[in-house]
């Protein structure tokens, strides 16, 4: 919610007198005589007037809303371009023009140089803008260190440019080492630009294109500085000229170390160590159902992850109480009465739990609160029973949070819910202490990890079947919807049955959400999400931390591009898939290689899944389906087995996704007829329609 600024503030007031009387000193020390006053103003006066209009631009601009808007790297760019960047080379090349067409007159004439003390305002205030549009380039998900960095770079520079306005020469030696020093402390900032790594291949080209147009303003003014050189005794005293040659060639120097970054992708490991720390902090969240621990401790690692993923200043997680227990309250660098007069005042906007994002509090109805923040981003901790509290998370700049971290923290807010209500249904049978009503919480549990609704479109059908042997069991199945028309499809099944079973379904769907998100490191769409062997290498790695030695869980992933008519699977392990090939009118299995997730825990996994592509056709069919199907048994203790399950496909292929189901079940069923179920049962039945939509509706 960004804030207008006043257009006569008294810093933009300062601005503009600071400059005037710039002008005016310039005049009269270029033109004594000038307006009828015999006196010209001394140098110094000339230098200390070119200080302190530099200072007030410089803060000025400090003041001004953070200028990166989100993640509109690209934005921030063209704006710095397309305003005093664009006025002040059109200003240069105008003066310019006029000396070549009249140099006789022009030399020494008043326009002169109240031309020159025009560009002089405008590279000024061209510099203050490069300056903190670069700031806000190297801060983008920045440490407090390299805020604290930032702030003793910007005091050393500004004292070494404006001390360059005094008369006093120092030694050569010096001056080189002390400009060596900024140059080299620069370069190391310049190298934790970590916004680069998030630019897709065309913005990379666009940011390298901008910021060679900014060396390039950098190089018009260097040049302008050193052709006005030899006639600047006539426009002012010589340190005044010294001082903008350098200030144009630290601006483009820095500039310059920017684009090498932009071209080298420097701090990409850094964001890919980031974006591992939250998958591990997703799975330390899950893993804490095992251990037992209290939802306290729960609370307490949410609470910390949420801190430091999205970098926040400042925390609070309220927990409303209940009848059984107390409020819950954690803060990291919040007083409490700040805390709530926040809360207070989304309850006076009707803003109480629910998700909320405010990126610029100073331009809001937080100001009236007078916090030390500029961004706030609520996250409601809530399920379909129960609203549990919200986490506040608080930074000091504006325009500090993204959409990706709201994205993050929702996934990690609903581990976090899935996570407690697991816990206080664990609590609750342990209370009772009976065994019966342990199992059913835990088939309470597995039963909301499955699906409800499943994916409808005009690309395919869908039909499922799913039935436990005992209360609670191993198979599980999830969909999950990517962008560009393309579907998810997990199949499953954990070793073993009971709670520990349940708790693993839990685990395996956390993962699945967890490496499904959406890579913000992609070059291009189609990369944004792991294909499935990654996908599977990644689950292995993490489920090796979780899983008790003697568990494993095979699985199988699809990704179906049904807008492109294809689908890439692999296979951990799992049950092969039924397929039908409507252009061959032939049922058959894929035969894939896949060693279920859990038996080899190390990086060696990855030799042993693969990927398979296919192109579907309209008519086709897949059935997916868990071992519990194939080795149903009859009376004589025979295995329904792959060939029958083969046979009812060919039989039923060409009625619609839930008949095929129907005909399957029916067939199973007379087979095991008055027999137990020994093992659990899922069947999933896609058909992808006869008639297919045309792509990009």
């Amino acid at each position: 919610m960004a804030v207008l600024r006043k257009p006569f503030s008294l810093l933009s007031v300062a601005v503009l007198l600071s400059w005037l009387a710039l002008l005016a000193a310039a005049l009269l020390y270029a033109h004594p005589g000038l307006g009828g006053v015999t006196l010209s103003p001394p140098a110094g006066l000339v230098l200390v007037l070119q200080a302190l209009f530099t200072a007030v631009v410089f803060l000025y601009e400090r003041k001004e809303p953070e200028r990166l808007q989100g993640v509109n790297f690209i934005g921030l760019l063209q704006r710095l371009l397309l305003g005093p960047a664009l006025l002040a080379v059109v200003s240069v090349g105008v003066h310019q023009l006029l000396q070549v067409l009249w140099p006789g007159s022009m030399a020494g004439s008043v326009l002169h140089t109240a031309f020159y003390t025009f560009n002089v305002g405008l590279f000024v205030l061209l510099l203050a803008r490069t300056n903190y549009a670069w700031r806000a380039l190297v801060l983008f998900r920045g440490t407090e260190r390299l805020r604290r960095q930032w702030v003793a770079f910007e005091m050393m520079l500004g004292a070494t440019l404006l001390l360059r306005l005094l008369p006093y020469a120092p030694p050569v030696g010096l001056s080189a080492a002390v400009l060596g020093v900024l140059a080299a402390f620069g370069a190391y900032l310049s190298g934790r630009q970590k916004w680069v790594a998030y630019l897709s291949r065309r913005q990379k080209l666009e940011a390298v294109l901008l910021q060679l147009a900014v060396i390039g303003v950098m190089g018009v003014f260097v040049a302008y500085f050193l052709y006005t050189r030899p006639a600047f005794r006539l426009v002012g005293p010589a340190p005044q000229n010294a001082f903008l040659l350098l200030n144009a060639f630290f601006a483009g120097f820095y500039a310059l170390m920017g684009l090498l970054v932009t071209l080298f992708n420097l701090p990409t490991a850094g964001v890919f160590e980031q974006k591992r720390e939250e998958i591990l902090s997703m799975q330390r969240l899950t893993q804490l159902i095992q251990r037992g621990q209290t939802t306290d401790e729960v609370y307490q690692m949410f609470f910390d992850s949420a801190i430091q993923t999205t970098r926040a200043d400042a925390a609070w997680l309220h927990i409303e109480g209940t009848a059984e227990e107390d409020h819950f309250d954690l803060y990291h660098q919040l007083p409490g009465e700040q805390a709530y007069a926040i809360r207070g005042l989304l309850s006076e906007f009707n803003l109480s739990n629910l998700e909320y994002f405010n990126n610029d509090l100073t331009g809001s109805s937080f100001r009236r609160l007078k916090l030390p923040f500029g961004s706030l981003m609520v996250m409601p901790l809530s399920s379909s029973k129960r609203q549990y509290g919200n986490i506040y998370l608080l930074q000091e700049p504006v325009q500090a949070f993204d959409r990706e971290s709201l994205s993050i923290l929702q996934t990690f807010a609903s581990q976090t819910v899935l996570s407690i209500e697991n816990l206080q249904l664990i609590q609750a049978s342990l209370r009772t202490q009976r065994v019966q009503d342990e199992l059913k919480i835990a088939s309470a549990v597995q039963d909301s990890l499955i699906p409800k609704d499943l994916p409808i479109d005009n690309w395919f059908e869908i039909s499922s079947y799913a039935v436990a042997a005992t209360e609670v069991g191993g198979d599980f199945y999830d969909f999950l919807h990517l962008p560009g028309r393309r579907l998810a499809v997990l199949i499953g099944d954990v070793s073993g049955k009971g709670v520990t079973a349940a708790f693993h379904v839990a685990q395996m769907k956390g993962i699945f959400h967890a490496l499904m998100q959406e890579n913000p490191l992609a070059r291009n769409e189609r990369e944004k999400y792991p294909v499935p062997s990654q996908f599977m290498t990644q689950a292995n790695d993490a489920l090796g931390r979780c899983l008790e030695k003697s568990a494993f869980i095979t699985a199988s992933l699809y990704i179906i591009d049904y807008e492109h008519g294809g689908f890439v699977f692999a296979r951990a392990g799992h049950c092969h898939t039924l397929y039908y090939h409507s252009i061959k009118e032939e049922v058959s299995y894929f035969q894939t290689p896949g060693l279920g997730l859990g038996i080899i825990r190390h990086e060696g996994y990855e030799k042993h899944i693969k990927n398979q592509f296919y192109d579907y056709n309209p008519g086709d069919v897949m059935v997916i389906y868990t071992d519990g199907i194939v080795e149903a048994r009859d009376a004589a203790q025979n295995e329904y087995g792959e060939e029958r399950l083969q046979l009812m496909l060919e039989q039923s292929y060409y009625l619609n996704a839930d008949q095929i189901k129907a005909h399957i079940l029916a067939d199973l069923h007379e087979f095991t007829k008055g027999q137990p179920m020994h093992d659990d049962q899922t069947l999933l039945v896609i058909k992808f329609r006869s008639t297919q939509p045309e792509a990009g509706l």
